[in-house]
Order: structure tokens, then C-alpha cells, then sequence
């Protein structure tokens, strides 16, 4: 402590302080007690008490007064309305902190917080460890003989010991994060943003979460991890139910979600609860939610914004309170604008929206996750198996390159391993499985882009609607631009392949810029190449 006079700041006990008779000395009462301590003087007390509480809070000031003359006692009426609810109890202690003229150059400030309730407490919490109170916590604490001042602690939030249990969760969200990741070292340094931001978001909300990226960038695999996150931070208590849309069709859908009664049609042959209740105070994961039909997304934005929903064939209302996280590889904003997909539904599941790249967007990542994948099948076989050196370097190489496309992301990267793997004798993958590898992974893709007409890239991008306004002669050239910006890592690259023959004629090379403004004439930009 310093020698600056010692200012306590702290709220009358109306229980503990309590006491009329000349009993009352025979009682531990806290903000008397912490102006009696034999070695530590509390120069001025500035005593918040309620309107109802002013006698008391007369009395408590009468009898520091005689016990340590040495302290001024100022009283401050405020009043919190329901002293258990934390926004006006915090926003009354707020307005009391902004108004007061704190003199840090000239006094101590000790903010007591033995006294009030939990909620005031935690509040005065709050203000001290964000500064608004600029001082350090008290705290007093009973004797054995209740008529004794007790003792009293100062406890100072910029400490090392309070920076230790800060650091402590620091750590406590980096291996959440690294949870969220399934433990591998990624090194994308967007990818590693966006991860931060689902963490940061996933433990503070149940409100719904969109997973938008390519198949095989891991939505699913995400969604189960931040149930899982959620369910050890006990922020939820239910299960984990994982459903693919693109499976329901028909009366199958609706029962499936909603569940039905028996005899709601043909095959009905007892009820169904359905996967919604199935997830009540837990997670509902629907990936594909833009295949679901009309009247699916109409009882499913009823069930989450009421909580309520009608199983197929019955009158009596269901309940379920889930969290849902919504995945899909599609543009549903295009959707929207095709009525396929509703609005009102898009506007509530897109309240936070999380892009996931694909493979050939994280490179840098490719080498972390490869080791990922041999860590992963020597858990599910029992047999470890490493690549040489040259082995490795050949496949890395391959992987980096221009004509690695990576149409499943992470699952084309899953198979190559397990086959690898599993032909690998000895435990030891060699240059020559994974040169059969490359051959096989290049044949896949050439045949899957040989089934992709020109038609397919454009409506990936492009809505019906739009395509109908573009000539057939267009059409044929952007569907071959695209097809080449598909295939290249970056605008600049694409331009360079594309006017390969006219750049060198020009004095100043701007590949992307041209590629930019043609692609413009259709109303495309970069980012849609590349989510589709």
C-alpha cells in the first residue's frame, strides 16, 4: 500500500449491518469493522446505501464515527430497483463511478465487496476490473470472536497473481480453439481468424450459426466440435443431432424433423418424435438447409422463433428450446432471390455466418493436415505409418501445385491418405505409392470436370434468371473463364493464363484488373469463383 489516504468505497449491509440495541457491538458488522482495523486507517468511507436503508445508514456512520474518528463517513442515497437484477443494479453503480471525482494522483481507493448482494458484488467486480472504479478490492472477513474487527484482504486486479489466473484463461480459449480445430496446427492465418471468431461467438450465443464453404471443408466436423465445446463449458445439456437435408423428401421430411402421430399417412404405424425434439437444450445440425422444401422452412423458422412446432397429423403443439447450426454449399441469398429458399428464414439463421475455405484456399495447410490424417488412421488400426522423406516431399509438391484441384477439400485429402496408408508395407509410405497416388487423384478430377458442363460452373454463380440474359456466344467464353479461374489460386494467376498472349504488348500489366472488370460485365466477383 501507499501512503496515500485510504478511500473505501462499498455498499451498507442491510443485514450484517443491521442492529439497534448495544447488542449490535457483539456482532461482526463489515463496514463498521473495516474502520476498526488496529494498523489500517480508511481515511474517508463513501457508504452507498438505498432510500428505505437512510437510518441505518445513519447509525452504521454514528457508530464508525466512534470507534475511528479518524474516518469521514459520506453517505450516497442510490436506489437499483430489483436488487438482484444485473442490468439496472450495473448501470446504477455505473452512473455512480462516471459521476464521482476520483483523485488516483492523491488517494487510494479500496472498493468493499463483502457487503450487497451477489449480483452487486459481481457488478462492483466488473467496474473495478475494467477501471471505472479505479482501486483495488477489499475484502473483510469475521473472527472467531464476532465481536472483534475481523480481518481484511487487498486485493489488487493488476497483480501477478490476477494476471496468472487471467493468462490461465487466455490458455483455457487458445485449447478451445485448438479443440475447434481438432488439435491440428493450422497455419492459414484467415482460417485461424475465422476459427477465434466461431469460438469467441460459439460460448457466448445459442442463437444459430451458418456454415457456409464447399463439401469437404469440415462444416460437419465443426459443428459436432463446437456442441461438444458448448457442452463441456455446460452452456448446453441436451444432444448433438446431425441431419443431411439433402436425404428428406416428402412426408419422410417433415416426420423426420417434426416427427408425426400414428396413422398421420400410410406406414404411420406409431408416433415419431422427430429430430427436433430429439435435440431439445441441445444442438440440431442441419447440414444441406437449402434443399429443404417450402413447408419444412416455414415450420422450422415457427420452431425456432417460438420454440413450438405441430408433429405431422397432430393438433396439440410440440416443444423443443435447441440451438440450431445450419450448413450449406450453396449461395442462399440467390436462393432467396429464385424463391427457393425463404427470406424470413435466411435472415434468422444468418444472424452470424462463418465461410469456410476449401483446401486449395489454405495450402499453407496442407502439410499440418496430412499428418492429421496419418495420426488418424494409426488410431483407428493400431498401425503407424510415416511417408520418407522424398515421399513426403513428392507429395507436398504435388499438393502445392496449380494442378492439384481438390474438388472434395479435406475428404479427396482423407482418401489419398487412407489408401496410401493402407498400401504402405512395412509402416513406411514410399515416392512410388504416392506417384500412383497423384496419378489417381488427377484422373478423379478430370473425369468429375468432364461431367461439369458449362451450364454447371455458370449456375453455380449465376442465377436462372440472369443466365437468361446473357447470349449463347457469352455464355460459352465466361463458362471457359471461369472454368480456368476454378483452377488457378488467385485473380493474378488466372489473368495470366488468360491474356498470356496479349500482356506482353502492353507497357503496363495488370492481369487482374482486366479479369476483374470482364467478370464485371456479369455482375461476378472473385470471392463467388471461389466459394463455388
Amino acid at each position: 500500500m501507499t501512503d496515500k489516504p485510504h478511500i473505501a468505497i462499498g455498499l451498507l449491509g442491510t443485514t450484517l449491518d443491521a442492529g439497534r440495541s448495544h447488542d449490535r457491538w457483539s456482532s461482526w458488522r463489515p463496514t463498521v469493522a473495516i474502520c476498526m482495523q488496529p494498523d489500517f486507517v480508511i481515511g474517508r468511507l463513501e457508504l452507498l446505501h438505498g432510500l428505505r436503508d437512510k437510518t441505518l445508514a445513519n447509525r452504521v456512520a454514528s457508530d464508525i464515527l466512534a470507534v475511528s474518528p479518524e474516518t469521514t463517513v459520506k453517505l450516497h442515497e442510490i436506489e437499483f430497483g430489483d436488487p438482484w437484477d444485473f442490468e439496472p443494479v450495473y448501470e446504477t453503480l455505473f452512473k455512480f463511478a462516471r459521476a464521482y471525482p476520483f483523485d488516483t494522483d492523491n488517494e487510494e481507493y479500496l472498493i468493499h465487496i463483502t457487503t450487497g448482494t451477489h449480483v452487486a458484488q459481481i457488478c462492483l467486480f466488473l467496474l473495478t476490473e475494467s477501471r471505472y472504479l479505479p482501486g483495488k478490492l477489499l475484502q473483510s472477513a469475521p473472527a472467531r470472536d464476532r465481536s472483534a474487527p475481523g480481518t481484511i484482504k487487498v486485493i489488487d486486479l493488476d497483480l501477478s497473481q490476477y494476471d496468472r489466473i487471467a493468462s490461465r484463461f487466455r490458455q483455457e480459449a487458445r485449447d478451445a480453439v485448438s479443440y475447434l480445430k481438432g488439435g491440428i496446427d493450422t497455419k492459414n492465418g484467415a482460417f485461424n481468424q475465422l476459427i477465434d471468431r466461431i469460438e469467441q461467438v460459439a460460448i457466448a450465443t445459442r442463437d444459430p450459426l451458418l456454415l457456409m464453404g464447399p463439401t469437404g471443408a469440415g462444416k460437419s466436423k465443426l459443428a459436432r466440435r463446437i456442441y461438444e465445446l458448448k457442452k463441456m463449458r455446460h452452456t448446453i445439456t441436451g444432444d448433438f443431432i446431425d441431419v443431411n437435408c439433402a436425404t428428406l423428401r416428402g412426408d419422410g421430411a417433415m416426420s423426420t424433423l417434426f416427427g408425426h402421430v400414428k396413422g398421420a399417412f400410410t406406414g404411420a404405424l406409431m408416433d415419431r418424435p422427430g429430430v427436433l425434439r430429439a435435440a431439445d437444450k441441445g444442438v440440431l445440425f442441419l447440414d444441406e438447409i437449402g434443399e429443404l422444401g417450402d413447408d419444412e422452412q416455414a415450420m422450422l423458422l415457427r420452431a425456432l422463433e417460438e420454440k413450438t412446432f405441430l408433429p405431422l397429423g397432430s393438433d396439440r403443439e410440440a416443444h423443443s428450446d435447441f440451438q440450431l447450426i445450419a450448413g450449406t454449399n450453396r449461395d442462399l441469398l440467390s436462393a432467396v432471390r429464385e424463391s427457393r429458399f425463404r427470406e424470413d428464414l435466411l435472415c434468422r439463421i444468418n444472424l452470424w455466418t462463418f465461410t469456410l475455405p476449401g483446401l486449395c484456399l489454405r495450402p499453407e495447410d496442407i502439410e499440418p493436415n496430412l499428418q492429421f490424417e496419418l495420426d488418424q488412421f494409426a488410431q483407428r488400426t493400431g498401425h503407424r505409418v510415416t511417408l520418407s522423406k522424398e515421399a513426403r516431399e513428392a507429395f507436398l509438391n504435388f499438393a502445392h501445385a496449380p494442378s492439384a484441384r481438390w474438388l472434395g477439400n479435406f475428404r479427396d485429402l482423407n482418401a489419398a491418405v487412407v489408401r496410401m496408408a493402407t498400401l504402405a508395407q512395412g509402416g513406411r509410405i514410399s515416392v512410388e505409392i504416392v506417384e500412383e497416388e497423384i496419378e489417381r487423384l488427377k484422373a478423379t478430377w478430370a473425369a468429375l470436370e468432364q461431367q461439369e458442363g458449362p451450364a454447371d460452373f455458370l449456375s453455380q454463380i449465376l442465377s436462372l434468371k440472369a443466365l437468361d440474359k446473357i447470349d449463347l456466344f457469352d455464355r460459352i467464353q465466361l463458362a471457359h473463364v471461369i472454368h480456368i479461374c476454378r483452377k488457378s489460386r488467385s485473380m493474378s494467376e488466372a489473368g495470366r493464363q488468360l491474356f498470356d498472349a496479349s500482356r506482353t504488348r502492353k507497357t503496363s500489366i495488370n492481369d487482374s484488373d482486366r479479369l476483374r472488370k470482364y467478370l464485371g460485365r456479369f455482375g461476378i466477383e472473385w470471392y463467388q469463383i471461389v466459394e463455388s
